[in-house]
């Protein structure tokens, strides 16, 4: 691995419990929205929630991950498979790139397929938003089971 990418982690509050097992697992072997730092090393340098809506922890979190090093900010796939997802999850990420000028990506570990399944029976996911939104956590069916 030759570059090396700092990245921050916001989940969403209603999983603050989370130690972030799946999220630290996709990042391991490259799954998921980690897919894209195949060759490259990763260091995280913040990992914390949003502190529950509207996202208040969001501006001084990023700011304290920025001050850390942080180039890339991911928008963990709980504020993405959520009942119901993130309804501020486009505006993170325009505030974030706006304020921070860093780069923000949809998403950490794959989406579990038992989350595809409801959201598609709910028609969440139906709108051309809501797919460029998931798009970068989608794996193939195995990977996905697997992390239900």
């Amino acid at each position: 691995m030759s570059d090396t990418r700092k990245i921050g982690i916001i989940i969403c509050d209603r999983y603050r419990r989370c130690a972030g097992g799946k999220c630290f697992r996709s990042l391991r072997n490259r799954e998921g929205a980690f897919a894209g730092y195949k060759d490259t090393e990763v260091e995280v340098v913040g990992y914390t929630t949003c502190d529950g809506c509207p996202g208040g922890n969001v501006e001084y979190a990023v700011e304290e991950m920025r001050s850390n090093g942080a180039q890339v900010i991911h928008l963990a796939t709980g504020l993405i498979v959520g009942y119901p997802p993130c309804p501020y999850i486009t505006y993170f990420r325009d505030f974030i790139t706006e304020k921070y000028g860093l780069e923000v990506v949809y998403g950490t570990h794959p989406i579990p397929q038992k989350y595809l399944d409801m959201h598609g029976r709910l028609g969440t996911w139906d709108d051309p938003l809501w797919k460029q939104i998931i798009e970068p956590t989608m794996s193939d069916q195995s990977t996905r089971v697997s992390y239900d």
